[in-house]
């Protein structure tokens, strides 16, 4: 249990509310080249830098329980950082050392894919489906992993394959599919032989079909349902000539935002999902891979939209994207498993605790800050602000003002010790590639962040501001060698729609008077330091296993 340190107990009786506000997406750039962030008319945030006490912190690769440095950070594991308050390793790692070490192979759920796929419907053998998003982002997937499982399975003598394979471009540059689809084709043509069919069935782009979130848009999942298990949609002998002949029919469309597409024969889908299948959905991640494992798992109550046709298959997920709602209930790899997270251990003193987003980025700030758990500890108020379901650069400002809104009339009621909030926009909007609208939804931060800092004020409370990891601070791609806008063919910048690996801020936000507080910038610092100095704040040692606070108080003040 978090214990009272009596040397913080003039910072404790001194501070209201702690509020905790999460800019998603703000990285601190080595450069003003392509920063959205830089280019952005801020007042509020360079008034902050200016006056308050900030500090960096690392939010990608080790910091936050990825492989290695060369990972960007992504919105689920800094928000598992950020409130656990340690890091664990994640998915990304979990994964690639279960496949190092052989253990992924030797799992009952492996084994029963295997089984099932080859045993097929009435014993006459069936597939080995493989869905899931086409790159090495690492973000939700990674390609190795895609090719592991069709190597394994042709060594575990299954017969057919087929992967529908969900086009990135916003983990990876924005016109890369070819360079991830046109070798992975050529490797499943070298894998095929006359006792193996490997092929891509299927596909689409990521914001187009299958990976919706949160229940933001239903309709995307019905429409990967389609493409994949019913194979309706444009059809192509291929899916290189799929994305080539998309990008033709689609002028200026980036990889994330393809239509379906359907790899046919004579007319006929190469690759629907029937019954007696095996299926496995190799991303790793959760938030986009609920709603299509719900399509698949759940039985006649499932009511988001017609199936059409619900074949029997085996179904696994690369991990349980759910621990709560166990989904799915059969999964190759065992997540993450996150204790003494900060919701948990300050919900165990009696804080009261309020958690606000919308939709977009909602399970941040509730599901992923509280070690993926989806119930709520007691004393948690969640507050959800619908998102609109439209592209985010024509309304780069989301939400913004309704999150505000909503945290203001939380802090005004006096309920809550803690409060924290996400506002999307630097992320959502960062990952269109749209640097005019990006720099609007900087300024919509901005705006909402004012606002909201003067009921802080009333309140006599303490803002930590940060960010999960970078995004809006490089909207163009960067020459390695000049540092300066990488160029399309046509002289314009070549946009960058990836997170990027740049530190982000932690600003200590207060005007209580007397009090004279401060950060400790170290060369660890990363987001689950916040655990800590948020406990600091409110007079409590950190709990073991949690990384160092970060604040430091001028006695003398």
């Amino acid at each position: 249990m978090l214990q009272r340190n009596e040397s913080l107990s003039q910072v404790a009786a001194a501070v209201g509310p702690v509020v905790l506000i999460v800019m998603d997406g703000y990285g601190l750039a080595k450069t003003d080249a392509g920063s959205a962030i830089a280019a952005a008319n801020k007042p509020t945030l360079d008034k902050l830098f200016a006056e308050h006490p900030n500090i960096r912190l690392r939010a990608h690769g080790t910091a936050v329980g990825m492989p290695s440095d060369e990972d960007m950070g992504n919105s689920e594991v800094g928000h598992n950082a950020l409130g656990a308050g340690q890091v664990y390793a994640q998915g990304a790692a979990l994964v690639a050392n279960s496949i190092a070490a052989g253990e992924i192979w030797q799992g009952q759920a492996w084994q029963e894919i295997v089984a099932a796929a080859k045993a097929g419907k009435d014993g006459k053998g069936g597939r080995l489906h493989c869905i899931g998003l086409l790159s090495d982002g690492n973000v939700h997937s990674h390609i190795d992993h895609l090719k592991a499982l069709v190597r394994q399975a042709k060594a575990e003598g299954l017969r057919s394959v087929r992967v529908h394979a969900l086009i990135d471009g916003r983990d990876v540059p924005e016109t890369s599919a070819l360079e991830y689809v046109l070798p992975f084709e050529a490797l499943l043509a070298e894998l095929s032989d006359e006792n193996f069919d490997a092929r891509i069935a299927s596909g689409g782009g990521r914001q187009s079909i299958t990976m919706d979130r949160y229940d933001a848009n239903w309709p995307m999942v019905e429409r990967g349902w389609k493409t994949h298990v019913l194979g309706q949609g444009p059809q192509f002998p291929n899916a290189g000539a799929a994305i080539e002949g998309l990008r033709q029919q689609h002028p200026g469309v980036i990889d994330q935002d393809l239509p379906e597409f359907v790899i046919a024969e004579h007319g006929q889908p190469i690759g629907t999902i029937e019954d007696g299948d095996a299926v496995v959905l190799f991303n790793f991640r959760g938030d986009r891979a609920i709603e299509i494992t719900r399509a698949f798992e759940e039985g006649a109550a499932f009511d988001k939209f017609e199936r059409i046709r619900t074949p029997k298959v085996a179904f696994a997920g690369m991990l349980q994207y759910d621990g709560d709602l166990k989904l799915p209930a059969r999964f190759l790899v065992a997540p993450p498993a996150i204790r003494n997270t900060s919701g948990e251990w300050f919900s165990k003193l009696g804080i009261t605790q309020f958690a606000c987003s919308e939709t977009q980025k909602f399970g941040h700030v509730t599901y992923f800050w509280n070690g993926n758990r989806s119930s709520k500890f007691e004393g948690e108020t969640y507050l959800e602000v619908p998102s609109d379901v439209v592209p985010f650069e024509q309304r780069p400002w989301m939400k913004s003002a309704e999150i505000a809104d909503a945290m203001i009339a939380a802090l005004q009621s006096g309920q809550h010790k803690i409060l924290r909030c996400n506002f999307a926009n630097g992320d959502m909007v960062g990952h269109t590639g749209n640097f005019r609208a990006a720099t609007m939804s900087i300024e919509a931060l901005d705006l909402a962040l004012g606002r909201l800092l003067k009921a802080v004020d009333a309140a006599g409370g303490v803002a930590l501001i940060t960010a999960d990891h970078g995004n809006a601070d490089e909207m163009f791609e960067l020459d390695k060698k000049t540092g300066q806008p990488a160029l399309n063919k046509d002289g314009s910048p070549k946009a960058k729609t990836a997170h990027t690996l740049n530190p982000v801020p932690l600003i200590l936000y207060h005007r209580i008077p007397g009090l004279r507080l401060g950060l400790k910038q170290t060369a660890a610092a990363g987001l689950s330091n916040l655990a800590a100095t948020t406990a600091a704040l409110l007079g409590y040692d950190k709990h073991p296993d949690w990384d160092e606070s970060l604040l430091s108080v001028d006695d003398k003040g």
